[in-house]
């Protein structure tokens, strides 16, 4: 089994091109099903002796641990996704996991700040300091193109064209795209460069970054998250912000700004469509809460 896996994990990586992270998510996918044998089949089976009868066993085993019903939908998407490279490689007559129904996951609607809010955001770090300037024009950069806090940690500086002002993005799958950059951010970004430092020793791919910390060095995402935190605090925004927000609240400006379905699907990088056509749920509730607002007969009785 465990042969099967690193197989199947190697043509992840080489032929799919898959990330880091997904790599991980599957690996803790698999994990999880290696204990379930473990525990309560007693063995590691092989792929040909896993049949739907287990895998049944499996899915009941999530639900008794109170896994979320995302949890289990991905764990089984894994496993499917698997007993296919093991059929199509000959190592299963054919794909035990097909049969399983998958739990239904409702979609949360994504967090999204106003366009007051994101104001406050954008200007909560300081201008007169290195790092104020710097989370500056990260804050910027995130909002005016809509870059996961992933592709904005690996955006070099190379990577911006300040004559076009746009960024050549590196995304899921390590698919590049081409991403506008706003004028806001542009002059954000110009302010930034003024006082960008590099570690004096620092190795290539570490001080190519666009975005440094204190040490000259390549940003981490959850120095982002902290960074992010603290001016959150400084402005003193209520809801729940992450920096996956100001992407949810990018792709919702764009929509109620009367950008296409279509474009901001390629300024997001989605691959599908429909991905993206849950910011117009969003925007359309917005649209009915301003009518039921503003209306005089949004609310009235018509009986």
């Amino acid at each position: 089994m465990q042969s099967a896996i690193q197989g199947f994990l190697r043509y992840l990586r080489i032929e799919r091109n898959s990330s880091e992270h997904t790599l991980k998510s599957y690996k803790d996918d698999f994990a999880s099903f290696s204990e379930y044998l473990t525990d309560r089949v007693g063995t590691e089976l092989t792929p040909e002796e896993i049949t739907i009868p287990v895998l049944r066993g499996y899915v009941t085993y999530l639900h008794e641990c109170q896994y979320a019903r995302t949890t289990i939908a991905r764990r089984l998407a894994c496993l499917r996704s698997f007993f296919r490279y093991t059929t199509r490689e000959g190592l299963t007559p054919n794909n035990p996991a097909k049969a399983l129904r998958t739990p239904r996951v409702g979609r949360k609607l994504p967090n999204f700040l106003t366009n007051e809010d994101i104001v406050r955001l954008l200007e909560a770090p300081p201008a007169n300091t290195a790092q104020g300037l710097r989370d500056r024009a990260i804050l910027e950069t995130m909002y005016s193109s809509g870059l996961r806090v992933a592709e904005l940690v690996g955006v070099n500086v190379d990577d911006w064209d300040r004559s076009a002002n746009i960024l050549r993005i590196r995304g899921k799958g390590k698919k590049e795209r081409i991403t506008p950059v706003g004028t806001y951010a542009a002059k954000a970004l110009d302010r930034w460069m003024e006082v960008r430092v590099e570690a004096p020793l620092g190795k290539p791919q570490e001080v190519a970054a666009l975005f440094l910390n204190k040490f000259g060095k390549r940003l981490t995402t959850r120095s982002i998250g902290r960074m992010l935190e603290g001016h959150i605090a400084t402005c003193h925004l209520q809801q729940h912000i992450s920096p996956h927000t100001l992407r949810h609240t990018f792709a919702t400006h764009l929509l109620d700004g009367g950008a296409d379905l279509r474009s901001v699907q390629e300024l997001l990088g989605h691959k599908s469509l429909t991905t993206t056509q849950i910011y117009t749920h969003v925007s359309t509730r917005r649209l009915k809460e301003t009518y039921e607002n503003a209306h005089p007969h949004s609310k009235r009785d018509a009986g």
